[in-house]
């Protein structure tokens, strides 16, 4: 060590030594980082605020609508080029891939904690698990027996029915110009997807059933995650076995026989598979989107979806949709546009009456005082 002490210097010695400090600084600062995240992570306050600092409205509705028409895609070619046509069994494959999913993130310690189990009744983490088996079993059910037009004309009426459910249960209400304006959605949507109204007895009384579980889900999930301090995986974690229970009930009345004589090799499993893994992204998402806008809001992103399919299709791909069809669509972007600055002007009301008045520094305060007892005097 003497030779090498010699051989760097004096000066050299001290370079490596503030290095090391300086290395040693940077990993305990990664480190506190590290444990204060976790620390967040470990109380449902802090993972709350996590969420609404990474997740605001505009990430998580973009993040919805990318994974919404990846999986549109994705059980096209299910229910189509693979042929399997059984829509609840493919619902509860991927609810009990989220489940799995949520399992290991609890194993990893990386899944965000549940508030109190006093502060939310099991009743409603029940009642959101069945409601959302029914809706998410029904709507593929629909896709499955209806044209896609009609499955969309049939979304139109979730609007009115999540105005109306929220003003008998928590009479809730919007303004008229909102009225309006949704009112321009749904008309726009209506014949915008005129041309393809296709479907049977059996499929448009699917359809009928489920227009009231679809709302009511998108209220409790919206209600639910801004009333307490529930996360989207965290109250995921809590309702998906109720999910996966009354799917299992579901099956054998909603879909067909023969799963058995299914052909599960290696296309057409990770077919299914890639589909599961979008599902669990869509549940994340469309829970992320409920908790930071509105069921409302939540609706009118699906209507968007629509519209932007219709319109790409015919600007990208040179589809002809026809000219009734693409009026539709731009009446509907109008009448979105008109809703999200509605939306945007609210909130930034609200928030600007939630500013505290600045309270004045002593010092200012004194020289105040001083000044009018200067005067009074005078």
């Amino acid at each position: 060590m003497g030779f090498f002490d010699s051989l760097l210097g004096k000066h050299a010695r001290k370079f490596l030594k503030r290095k090391d400090s300086d290395a040693g600084e940077a990993g305990r600062a990664l480190e506190e980082l590290k444990s204060s995240l976790f620390n967040e992570l470990r109380t449902s306050e802090g993972a709350k605020r996590q969420q609404q600092r990474f997740c605001g409205p505009v990430v998580a509705l973009t993040f919805n609508f990318m994974v919404a028409v990846g999986i549109i895609m994705a059980n096209k070619l299910v229910m189509g080029k693979v042929g399997f046509n059984f829509p609840i069994l493919l619902t509860l494959i991927h609810y009990t891939t989220a489940w799995l999913l949520l399992a290991i993130f609890r194993a990893l310690s990386i899944l965000p904690i549940s508030p109190p189990s006093k502060t939310t009744p099991f009743s409603s983490l029940f009642s959101l698990g069945a409601v959302m088996a029914f809706a998410s079993g029904l709507a593929n059910t629909s896709l499955k027996h209806n044209s896609v037009g009609f499955y969309q004309m049939s979304k139109i009426a979730v609007t009115p029915t999540i105005v109306i459910a929220e003003f008998i249960l928590f009479r809730k209400t919007i303004s008229s110009k909102k009225v309006l304006a949704l009112a321009v959605v749904s008309v726009g949507v209506a014949i915008a997807t005129v041309t393809d109204l296709e479907f049977n007895l059996f499929g448009a009384l699917v359809a009928i059933a489920w227009i009231i579980p679809s709302a009511i889900n998108k209220i409790l999930w919206s209600r639910l995650q801004q009333q307490g301090n529930w996360t989207a995986l965290a109250l995921m974690w809590k309702t998906t076995p109720v999910t996966i229970f009354f799917l299992l009930a579901l099956m054998p009345w909603l879909d067909p026989p023969g799963i058995l004589s299914f052909k599960w090799d290696l296309s057409n499993s990770t077919a299914i598979l890639i589909s599961a893994a979008l599902g669990f992204l869509l549940q994340w998402s469309g829970a992320l989107a409920l908790g930071a806008t509105s069921a409302t809001s939540h609706v009118v992103l699906g209507q968007f979806k629509t519209c932007v399919i219709l319109l790409g299709g015919y600007f990208i791909f040179n589809s002809d949709p026809g000219f009734v069809s693409i009026c539709g669509a731009i009446t509907a972007l109008t009448g979105m546009s008109v809703y999200t600055t509605l939306n945007l002007q609210e909130s930034s009301e609200s928030s600007s009456k939630q500013l505290p008045t600045p309270v004045k520094p002593k010092d200012e305060e004194s020289t105040e005082l001083d000044i009018k007892d200067s005067a009074n005097v005078v």
